[in-house]
């Protein structure tokens, strides 16, 4: 019976932890750049023998005893490119394809598709909240004033002296599967090395939409909440029946 019960425990905390990623898609719904996750669980024993490599003498595999104990293997980050949105605004930036813009933020350097930038007072390019804006070059972006324009590689001059005043960075990765999502929700490259791409495709005056499915997200949360209610209720069952078991057992 304690098995039952642990396993609708452990149940119950990944529906919570579903729960909680879908949660964080649908906020970043608007979020220029966002790229949704999906959260993916496996039995404990699972995650043990891939993670750890349960093996015998002989380098197989050992199964051993059935555990539906339920464990978090991944969360998964769907790149697929969103749509794109014209703002107008000067400082707006997307990238088409394969690649991330680079900011300089106080943990060092973080990538991210979010191309929706503004200047601090001065007159760098920069991510509101995050840091500056590297170039391809890997330097900061001084444009000084927001009046400029922008060619399809991202290279930026003055709009009215038509002096040249940098290129946007983009950089890309051998497997974005192998970036790291940091707490400030930018990307960081865990151990890759970042390559500034050659002749990279980039519209001026245009965000990302965030690639967030509402519908979808909306379906698998009514699921992982029906899923949630489901094993709350029999657990609410299993402890009933603990109880009553050992106030009976109590008694002889």
């Amino acid at each position: 019976m304690t098995k039952g019960f642990y396993n609708l425990t452990s149940g119950i905390l990944s529906q919570t932890r579903r729960l909680n990623v879908i949660g964080n898609n649908m906020t970043n719904l608007s979020t220029a750049g966002y790229k949704a996750e999906t959260y993916t669980d496996k039995t404990f024993q699972e995650v043990l023998i891939s993670r750890v490599g349960n093996k015998d003498k002989s380098g197989a595999a050992v199964i051993g005893s059935e555990s539906y104990i339920l464990a978090p293997d991944q969360l998964y980050v769907d790149y697929t490119q969103g749509s794109f949105q014209e703002t107008g605004m000067p400082l707006d930036f997307a990238i088409q394809g394969d690649g991330f813009f680079a900011v300089q933020t106080d943990t060092g350097v973080e990538y991210t598709r979010d191309g929706n930038f503004s200047l601090n007072d001065q007159g760098q390019l920069c991510l509101s909240g995050h840091g500056l804006v590297l170039g391809a070059d890997g330097s900061p972006i001084t444009l000084s004033s927001d009046r400029i324009r922008a060619d399809g590689n991202g290279r930026i001059y003055d709009q009215g002296s038509g002096s040249y005043l940098g290129q946007i960075g983009v950089y890309t990765f051998p497997d974005n599967g192998q970036l790291a999502k940091g707490e400030s929700g930018l990307f960081q490259a865990n151990g890759q090395q970042a390559q500034a791409a050659q002749t990279p495709s980039v519209l001026w005056k245009y965000t990302e939409d965030s690639n967030v499915d509402m519908l979808r997200e909306m379906t698998q949360m009514l699921t992982a909440q029906r899923t949630l209610q489901g094993g709350a209720q029999v657990l609410k069952l299993y402890d009933s029946l603990l109880t009553k078991a050992t106030s009976e057992v109590g008694r002889l």
